[in-house]
């Protein structure tokens, strides 16, 4: 039987080459189910402000319920915009934000989700804009049963790499349509992207990095070469490169490195370019590592999100708000959802009480007038 580390080592192996020739991702997307436990898996952007959604590639999913679900059930999602809202690389199971009795109940579950077999599923945005975010997604299906500990523990081991291979494959891909639209729907996520040589000798950067390099207070260009600006994280940047360079260790294994500077949080992860295809792009730089650098802290929320964490509201209480935006009624909102009229009664009524009103339309007043405080 594979060993639980020799099939992590080849789902990050995929998930890498993956990112350099799409072609390969419904590969990387099996493995990263077998290796999670699921039985299929999907990489697609969402956008809560138009409820719109964009495939990029898929494993073991019917074209036909694809389709179904960009075209009909994609508003009746009930994990939907609260999964957006999610920080970039948390883990969550759609139960975290519906209980499964709940889930059984929606017209979602019971003409979508039921007739494939799916009862559950992990999930993570791999980066966050302000109302839209791309996806990473293992589902569960009756065999698999409910999202357990250890599949969640296993989905968090790679969920790091698809984040990074996202990154690399936006650098490196050019004439991908998939690429292109991922790339179109996060213009607002900014990473700085080294590209580095033997010796820190830096060879490639993209044009975030440039204007961090020009502003020098978290890493400096000196001889051509790329230095942290704070003397520990530049210890800690050369080991990483020195190790990417003898190609001894496992992408991102030491984890980020803290870049100690008083604009934020900000942090630099090095992925090594030495195997497979990633080896022959890097080869075409002459790099043997690329380098992200990244800030933790989005920018602030939109009024959505920013109500439903002031408010503590669940998935379901963030659903109605939604909606109570766009129709009126308790009998359109229960249309619009998927749910039943009693059981949108009872989320109207605890959105009510945490939010101090008594009539939706107040709450369309609350919301449309409501400015997040901004960020220190």
């Amino acid at each position: 039987m594979t060993s639980e580390a020799a099939l992590l080592s080849e789902v990050i192996g995929l998930v890498y080459d993956a990112a350099l020739d799409p072609s390969l991702w419904p590969r990387a997307l099996e493995q990263a189910c077998l290796f999670v436990g699921g039985s299929s898996g999907a990489l697609f952007w969402h956008d809560a402000a138009t409820e719109q959604t964009a495939v990029l590639h898929l494993f073991n999913e019917a074209p036909d319920f694809t389709k179904l679900y960009l075209e009909k059930y994609l508003p009746l999602n009930p994990c939907f915009p609260a999964a957006t809202f999610c920080e970039a690389g948390l883990v969550y199971a759609s139960t975290d934000f519906v209980p499964f009795e709940e889930m059984a109940e929606t017209r979602f579950y019971e003409e979508w989700m039921k007739p494939q077999g799916m009862i559950d599923a992990l999930g993570a945005n791999l980066e966050k804009g302000a109302t839209n975010s791309s996806i990473v997604s293992v589902r569960l299906h009756e065999k698999d049963g409910l999202v357990s500990p250890g599949a969640r523990h296993r989905f968090a081991l790679i969920v790091p790499h698809f984040q990074r291979a996202v990154s690399i494959g936006r650098l490196f891909d050019q004439n991908k349509a998939a690429q292109a639209v991922l790339t179109q729907t996060l213009d607002s996520v900014t990473a700085a992207v080294f590209l580095v040589g033997p010796n820190g000798r830096l060879v490639f950067t993209n044009a975030p990095g440039r204007m961090v390099l020009d502003e020098a207070a978290l890493v400096t260009e000196r001889n051509g070469m790329l230095f942290a600006a704070a003397p520990e994280a530049q210890r800690a940047l050369r080991d990483a490169l020195v190790a990417a360079e003898n190609g001894n260790v496992p992408a991102d294994s030491a984890g980020p490195i803290p870049l100690a500077t008083s604009q934020g949080r900000w942090f630099a992860s090095v992925l090594p370019l030495t195997s497979g295809d990633r080896q022959r792009t890097g080869a075409l730089h002459s790099a043997v590592a690329a380098v992200f650098v990244r800030k933790t802290s989005p920018a602030s929320p939109p009024p959505l999100e920013a109500l439903a964490k002031l408010y503590k509201l669940t998935a379901s209480e963030i659903r109605v708000l939604d909606a109570v935006m766009k129709v009126s009624g308790v009998k359109a909102l229960a249309v619009a959802l998927g749910l039943t009229q009693a059981t949108v009664k009872t989320h109207l009524h605890n959105v009510f009480r945490k939010t101090g009103t008594a009539r939706q339309s107040e709450l369309v007043k609350l919301i449309a007038g409501f400015e997040p405080p901004e960020r220190p």
